[in-house]
């Protein structure tokens, strides 16, 4: 059994995180499509084709982490022409049966764990996994006949859809798909729907149904559900490394991971679930709120609070609050920066995608940044608020609207002065 992990594409509405592919943001010291690997790993496949965009960093960033126990080949989508056009780079290097999935499954294991048994059972010659969705005009809805899957219907209007369970992405094919997908006489971003829905009416399919699914990571605040999914699974060990130095006074509450060489300053408490990677320096009297997850060289100044975040590679803080939020590599917070949050009327917080506004039906959710973002002394931002990459937030601004990559805003202020 072979496997094919999707990882192509410009992941657009990820924005600001999306400068590196989705899959390469990191949870847990490690990026989501090494777990995914992993999970595949586990589950007895071990030949693995990665579909990347032309240009991808990810081969190299995989191999930074040395052997995952797979054998990885890498094929290219040179043009974005959608997931059945990826799919179709893989073909010749797949000689039988595959499991498709995508590359933000960190729950691959036992997922396809389980595909495999029903295929082995017998019970079927192709399987889709279904989960149950509150949202059906995000998703491709399953359309059943009695018990029996028959279709997937792309993105039905609310009040339209066939069920309320959705087609997860995983699923395991035999090697003539591509028979189906090859009699599409026009392709489209959507083909791959198409053909699976030829190649349905034909087999004999297996759903499988589990209880909920990691997020499809199509827009940043999903980040923070793969966060508590990610640590309450058996890849976080609550676990202090030798090498780290705690100090006087720290108080640890709950399941605590901190990595190698990690410093925690004197005075601080940290309430887990929380991961604190390799070469992180925790200043004196913070506060860490879990769920929370610190990538490797972030850094804080003294009386720094935060709150259910994920907060990636060598990002400094100095004094201020942040919670709620996602933060991208190699930024830079001055003091006193605070985030808002929640609303004041308590309602979800919501912002702006692509242009449109977006209910990220979340009562609480800060900031998404990219990476090389610089916030001076006394900034702060509203709740919702994106900020690009390679922007500079100058001392006293207040953020009440996204900022574009490569923007540099600032307060207009007059003074003035008078004899007293």
């Amino acid at each position: 059994m072979q496997a094919v992990v999707i990882a192509a594409g410009h992941s657009s509405r990820f924005w600001p995180l999306n400068y590196e592919h989705k899959s390469q943001f990191r949870l847990l010291g490690h990026p989501l499509v090494y777990w995914t690997i992993q999970g595949l790993v586990e589950a007895g496949i071990t030949d693995i084709v990665v579909v990347v965009s032309k240009d991808s960093t990810l081969p190299d960033t995989l191999g930074r982490w040395g052997d995952h126990g797979a054998v990885i080949s890498y094929v290219t989508q040179d043009k974005q022409l959608g997931t059945g056009n990826a799919l179709a780079q893989a073909r010749a290097s797949l000689a039988g049966p595959f499991v498709l999935i995508w590359p933000n499954k960190v729950n691959s294991f036992d997922m396809v764990k389980r595909m495999l048994e029903l295929r082995l059972d017998g019970k079927a010659e192709i399987v889709i996994v279904g989960a149950h969705t509150d949202n059906p005009p995000d998703y491709g809805i399953i359309e059943f006949s009695g018990d029996q899957p028959v279709s997937i219907v792309e993105n039905p209007k609310l009040g339209e859809e066939p069920s309320r369970v959705m087609a997860v992405g995983a699923f395991l094919f035999d090697q003539d798909f591509f028979a189906y997908y090859d009699r599409i006489q026009h392709h489209h971003e959507a083909d791959l729907i198409e053909a699976v829905n030829m190649y349905m009416k034909e087999k004999q399919v297996a759903l499988l149904k589990i209880e909920s699914d990691v997020p499809t990571l199509k827009y940043p605040w999903q980040v923070l559900d793969i966060l508590d999914i990610m640590l309450a699974s058996s890849r976080f060990k609550a676990q202090i490394a030798p090498t780290a130095q705690i100090g006087r006074n720290v108080i640890l509450r709950g399941e605590v991971e901190i990595g190698e060489n990690a410093k925690i300053g004197d005075n601080t408490v940290i309430e887990g679930p929380a991961y604190i990677g390799e070469g992180c320096e925790i200043g004196d009297a913070n506060v860490l709120r879990g769920p929370l997850d610190l990538e490797a060289g972030v850094k804080t100044r003294s009386f720094f609070e935060l709150k259910h975040s994920v907060v990636q590679e060598d990002t400094h803080f100095h004094s201020g609050y942040l919670g709620d939020s996602v933060v991208g590599s190699h930024c830079r917070f001055g003091a006193g920066f605070v985030t808002g949050n929640r609303r004041l009327d308590r309602k979800t917080v919501k912002t702006k995608v692509k242009g449109s506004m977006m209910d990220t039906e979340l009562g609480a959710f800060g900031l998404a940044t990219g990476r090389n973002v610089k916030f001076g002394i006394q900034t702060g931002t509203m709740p919702g608020v994106f900020v690009g990459s390679d922007s500079i937030i100058l001392p006293g601004a207040q953020l009440f609207s996204n900022v574009e990559d490569g923007t540099r805003v600032f307060v207009k202020q007059s003074e003035k002065r008078e004899q007293v």
